[in-house]
């Protein structure tokens, strides 16, 4: 985990849906990249945490979107450090080649949302956050690339909420 003097970071969460099992011979490109993917992400400028099952290397096992689902779970200093590795690292090869081995989503499949530093999301958190930005399209609380917030926008979102509530 990277230190960070930010008083927010920003949380992902994306879902696959898997064409085969993981032990299928059609996954073996995929399931080889993971290793080298995540250490790249762990190592990448802006990266501080991202989900892994006890005793495991990542979260591939963890299925609680379905069980042909898997779940990437990450939080970053910045969206720019984000996109950065997302889109500008060796990771892009998984990102081209994602229809050998995952369905076409019809409906969001990626989510992000701020959080405060030192906060690590739950899957439950993340899979609300999904869940939000498929019902009500993209706010301050759940957004994308393309309908981004900044953090302040989620701050005050948040505080417009609370005095609603009281």
């Amino acid at each position: 985990m990277t230190a960070s003097v930010r008083a927010a970071h920003l949380a992902q969460l994306n879902v696959a849906t898997l064409l085969h099992p993981l032990d299928d011979p059609r996954m073996e490109p995929f399931v080889e990249m993971l290793d080298p993917i995540n250490a790249a992400a762990d190592a990448a400028p802006g990266f501080v945490w991202r989900l892994v099952e006890d005793g495991a290397a990542d979260a591939t096992a963890l299925r609680p979107a379905g069980e042909d689902v898997i779940v990437n779970l990450t939080v970053w200093e910045t969206p720019e450090a984000l996109w950065d590795f997302s889109y500008r690292s060796g990771h892009l090869e998984v990102m081209r080649r994602r229809r050998e081995w995952f369905e076409r989503h019809v409906e969001a499949h990626l989510v992000l949302w701020w959080i405060p530093a030192g906060h690590l999301p739950t899957v439950d958190e993340a899979l609300e956050r999904l869940a939000d930005l498929r019902a009500n399209g993209p706010s301050p609380s759940a957004f994308t690339f393309a309908s981004s917030y900044t953090a302040a926008e989620a701050a005050q979102h948040l505080q417009t909420v609370r005095q609603g509530q009281l």
